[in-house]
């Protein structure tokens, strides 16, 4: 009967990891989407003009919040391996979930009495205030998956872990469904209301969480360089290692955040009529349900194949071909637009295998810092994309196919390159993870 209670007590450990990491991760896309899906009527509530939603939009989102996405996930990342993994699971969504409540209350001030302070550091107006808290919010964000999934990795058996980080990600992209489906319910301050107290009333479940026992072993041992952010960018090997499982996955924020995040200015620059646009909330919905369906078969190739690699190559080939019927076949019918956003979103739908690469390829000492950095800086290289797509508009003269034309170009640039990096990173399926970096 011990022995029994023995061997149960770290199943039952690893498996409220998964949940809890999983449900993390459900509010972590449900908050990182929500200003997406409500950009355009947030903006126009707050006096934005028409003709600024898209070049304020990229600030807020594919600026501010993918650059307070790669700060918190260096910081957060070297928190969790010199810390625990705990500390980063309850501190992260602590941050985001009161950023997003406070989304809810931003307003201009008058620039009197109390107002004044606001406006002499610059945050009187509410478009301002939406800047700041949505780079706190990146911030908060951004260490949720990356401690969920190195904990859960070194939780569970190395049979086990392709399985439990595909659930992860496949339940966590719903969160933006969920997202889509809340916004047409309440209005966009409520929503923001409700996703910050989604991330409050999780903190109650993660209570019950054990920390990793690799890292406490590690934690024991002196001079192991724990967290250090530096370590991944020396020796040389190492620096190309991490760069490689970034460079992977950049074409999945390419293609949601420019593809599916403004398909509204794609589609009308394929022509569609101003009638039969696409929305981005609409869009977000149907490509992160494709992205879920995605995920759960990356995963799951990645174990029937016995391969990390071969699963991403696949994937590749299946977004490559999906981007081209985005620019040939969306624009016969808001239909047509929205089936193939469920295909970008299902051929892009490898985050599942980018992030257990992520894990599995670095030691117990820098797991958690490359783990949970790495997917901050492919969010990040959305602000790339997006300076591409914009220089791209203005370098073909920003005709009114401009906008498809540079989008088209961008991604056939970074297609190829993610699958060249896949053929520099070695094969990390079935690795034993009970090990450190020198």
């Amino acid at each position: 009967m011990q022995v029994a209670e023995r061997t149960a007590r770290p199943v039952r450990s690893s498996s409220l990891a998964i949940v809890v990491a999983a449900l993390g991760y459900f509010v972590d896309i449900f908050d990182l989407l929500l200003f997406a899906i409500v950009r355009v009527d947030s903006l126009k509530s707050l006096g934005v003009a028409q003709d600024q939603l898209k070049p304020v939009g990229l600030w807020l989102d594919n600026f501010l919040q993918v650059t307070g996405l790669v700060v918190g996930g260096i910081a957060w990342g070297i928190l969790a391996d010199r810390r625990g993994r705990l500390s980063v699971l309850f501190g992260s969504i602590l941050t985001y979930s009161l950023a997003n409540i406070l989304n809810a209350f931003i307003a201009d001030v008058p620039n009197a009495g109390a107002g004044a302070a606001l406006h002499a550091i610059g945050l009187g107006s509410a478009v301002n205030q939406y800047g700041l808290l949505r780079f706190v919010a990146g911030f908060g964000l951004a260490g949720e998956l990356g401690a969920g999934v190195t904990l859960v990795a070194e939780l569970v058996s190395a049979k086990r872990r392709g399985v439990a980080t595909t659930l992860i990600a496949t339940i966590g992209v719903l969160g933006a469904v969920a997202a889509f489906g809340v916004t047409r319910l309440v209005d966009w301050r409520t929503a923001y209301l409700i996703g910050g107290g989604m991330g409050l009333a999780l903190l109650t479940l993660r209570i019950g969480v054990v920390e990793s026992g690799m890292f406490e072993a590690v934690r024991r041992k002196p001079n192991l360089g724990r967290g250090s952010f530096r370590s991944l960018l020396h020796p040389p090997a190492r620096l190309l290692r991490y760069l490689c499982i970034i460079v992977a996955a950049v074409p999945i924020w390419y293609c949601i955040g420019i593809l599916v995040k403004y398909c509204d200015a794609i589609g009308r620059s394929l022509g569609m009529p101003e009638s039969a646009l696409p929305t981005p909330g609409a869009a977000i919905m149907w490509a992160y349900i494709g992205l879920a369906l995605g995920d759960l078969a990356s995963g799951l190739l990645s174990q029937l194949i016995g391969s990390r690699r071969g699963a991403l190559w696949i994937f590749h080939g299946l977004t490559a071909l999906a981007v081209v019927l985005y620019f040939t076949v969306a624009s016969g019918s808001l239909t047509a637009f929205y089936a193939c956003a469920c295909a970008v979103g299902f051929a892009s739908g490898y985050w599942a295998v980018f992030v257990t690469v992520a894990a599995e390829s670095f030691g117990t000492n820098l797991r958690a810092t490359a783990a949970t950095s790495a997917p901050n800086f492919v969010r990040w290289s959305a602000a790339g994309s997006a300076l591409l797509w914009t220089t791209g508009e203005r370098l073909l003269g920003g005709g009114a196919a401009a906008p498809w034309q540079s989008a088209a170009i961008v991604g056939a640039i970074l297609v190829p390159l993610a699958m060249l990096a896949v053929f520099l990173l070695p094969e990390t399926f079935g690795r034993d993870l009970d090990f450190e970096e020198s």
